[in-house]
């Protein structure tokens, strides 16, 4: 895949996914806008990528607020000229039914999972649009496809609502030439997936707990974030210039097993 004097935006790319698809892109020769909240850690993808002779800058800040996401194009357009494409990859996992999940615990998921792609997207595909077309992919879960797990109501909604997002944007931009897909990821070995472990861990076994996750999926395992990070890739790339309003699953077989 080539993307030589091209400008990707990935939020959520301190660590996880985001960051293993930010150093993935820049491999591959884009210019990467790292968005995170966590300094050190955006700072750190940021090195990792410079180590290896590719080009990103951090900007750091809350992407559920306007007035910081607003600032990102602008820098990414100073720097580096403008903006191909976009991945929005900010994540958290809460648990609790319609019952046990309190309002502000539903607002802060939604905010965070969910009101962030709209966010990146609203400041960032007029520059993309201005580029002449380019490419967005959005991380949402199998979660919000084919919930298999209780007490997730907040997050599974969030989940499933960046894929419906995401097929409205594909609609609303393919004449810009913006083609718009959504990622269903099942199990991966992000710090997400540990912290949310952590709390099932008997005498702190964390490692325990996720394989036995893993042997929930038919590959016999959960993901690692750069097999992720290279779905992303592709259908960012020419590769994939059919694709558009798809949900894309890579779950080891996980949904599959359930139907």
């Amino acid at each position: 895949m080539e993307f030589q004097d091209k400008v990707a935006v990935v939020s959520g790319s301190g660590n996880g996914i985001g960051r293993a698809t930010a150093i993935l892109l820049a491999s591959y020769g884009a210019s990467v806008i790292v968005v995170d909240i966590a300094e050190e850690a955006a700072k750190e993808t940021v090195a990792q990528i410079s180590d290896a002779g590719g080009k990103a800058i951090a900007v750091v800040g809350d992407a559920s607020q306007s007035e910081f996401v607003q600032t990102v194009p602008q820098i990414a357009v100073e720097r580096f000229g403008g903006i191909h494409y976009l991945v929005c990859s900010i994540g958290i996992q809460t648990y609790g039914t319609v019952v046990s999940t309190d309002e502000s615990l539903w607002d802060h998921t939604l905010n965070v999972n969910l009101k962030t792609v709209f966010l990146m997207s609203h400041f960032c595909l007029p520059e993309i649009i201005k580029a002449g077309g380019g490419a967005v992919a959005n991380v949402a879960s199998v979660q919000g496809h084919n919930s298999s797990q209780e007490n997730v109501a907040a997050y599974a909604t969030s989940k499933a609502a960046v894929v419906a997002l995401s097929r409205s944007m594909s609609l609303d931009h393919a004449k810009d030439n913006i083609r718009v897909n959504c990622v269903l990821p099942g199990s991966v070995d992000t710090p997400l997936l540990r912290a949310g472990a952590s709390t099932f861990a008997i005498d702190g076994d964390v490692q325990a707990v996720i394989d036995s996750w893993g042997e929930f999926h038919p590959i016999g395992r959960v993901g690692q974030p750069t097999e992720i990070g290279e779905l992303i890739a592709f259908l960012l790339s020419d590769r994939a210039s059919f694709i558009t309003g798809a949900t894309i699953t890579a779950d080891g077989g996980l949904t599959t097993k359930l139907i």
